[in-house]
């Protein structure tokens, strides 16, 4: 059971004020996160203009790796952020400072060729989960069995439909004997709701802008360290 931060994600630039989006402040943010209990860091690195970029990944990861030694450091290779297969296929290849592990969305198409060339780079997989079909496209893969990890990852915002979801995935995975670690979040509404889940279940959870601005009472968090720290909090509260 771990609490992973997910520093900034696809948010836009007028988000939240503490949103890190250069390099510089996803490094000190990070730094941050893992002061405040974060057992590995999530993000998506950037241009100079701002933009999500997989070319900006070596120098992002050399910096954060650099703040946070010894800490994993993870990143996403979601389609949309060079929005061509090729082009994403070949900025990962051309990786030279790799993440520890990469987010891969099952319901991407390109998404059994981006697990083979991760695998085949040395960069474990974090097979992302949104739906039922995603988890049986994953289970149907050869080599499942090598994922770092299985990312329940709802986007849904109504509390009980957004539950029969993530148990509808679990049991597709247990029904395939898929006996990955499994870190469950959710988005926006459905954060603290998927952190207490994950806690009663003894799985991973993470929380950060990337996932929502607001604390579990409600009011907007100042950064993601404080994020960090309410979730680690609530995590803990498995063993008292």
């Amino acid at each position: 059971m771990i609490v992973q931060a997910c520093i900034n994600g696809a948010r836009p630039f007028d988000y939240h004020p503490a949103l890190p989006l250069t390099v510089e402040a996803m490094a000190r943010d990070s730094a941050a996160c893992v002061a405040a209990g974060a057992a590995e860091i999530h993000l998506h690195p950037r241009a100079a203009d701002g933009q999500e970029s997989l070319a900006a990944v070596d120098e992002t990861i050399r910096l954060v790796r650099r703040a946070c030694p010894g800490t994993l450091v993870g990143v996403s290779t979601g389609a949309w952020i060079e929005g061509d297969q090729r082009r994403t296929r070949d900025y990962i290849a051309a990786w030279r400072v790799l993440p520890d592990y990469a987010s891969v969305n099952l319901s991407e198409a390109d998404a059994p060729a981006v697990i083979d060339l991760l695998h085949g780079i040395g960069v474990g997989v974090e097979a992302g989960l949104a739906s039922v079909e995603d988890a049986r496209r994953l289970v149907a893969l050869a080599d499942c069995q090598r994922v770092f990890r299985i990312l329940i990852e709802i986007d849904e915002q109504e509390l009980s439909t957004a539950g029969r979801i993530a148990d509808g995935i679990a049991a597709v995975l247990a029904e395939a004997g898929l006996a990955r670690p499994i870190l469950l979040h959710g988005f926006d509404a459905t954060v603290w709701h998927f952190v207490d889940l994950a806690r009663q279940r003894r799985w991973s959870t993470r929380v950060g802008l990337e996932d929502g601005c607001h604390r579990a009472q409600g009011d907007v968090a100042r950064n993601n360290a404080q994020l960090v720290t309410d979730a680690v909090r609530m995590m803990r509260q498995y063993a008292s």
